[in-house]
């Protein structure tokens, strides 16, 4: 399976084709989270949901990436919050 990875300078975006499949993932700032779409983050609950990562820091990524905008833009990550996986806990 032929791989290979590339950085997209223009738009921050770090490319990774994968067999034919093209997998993007995000390098965002709080200033990118506030510009992202219900598609962007769709996109990661995909790969997130798929798990077919070539390395664990890409999975990693995504899911810091998803618990970041489940912090800043909770509209958006609501549908997935299921992928983080987050338990509710008293500090009390």
């Amino acid at each position: 399976m032929s791989q290979r990875s590339g950085y997209n300078g223009e738009d921050g975006r770090i490319s990774n084709v994968r067999g034919g499949a093209v997998m993007t993932t995000l390098s965002l700032t709080g200033q990118d989270i506030s510009a992202l779409t219900e598609q962007d983050v769709a996109d990661l609950a995909g790969r997130l949901e798929q798990d077919d990562y070539t390395n664990p820091f890409e999975a990693l990524k995504d899911w810091h990436t998803l618990r970041a905008i489940a912090f800043q833009r909770q509209d958006l990550a609501e549908p997935y919050l299921y992928l983080l996986d987050i338990e509710a806990y008293d500090e009390a």
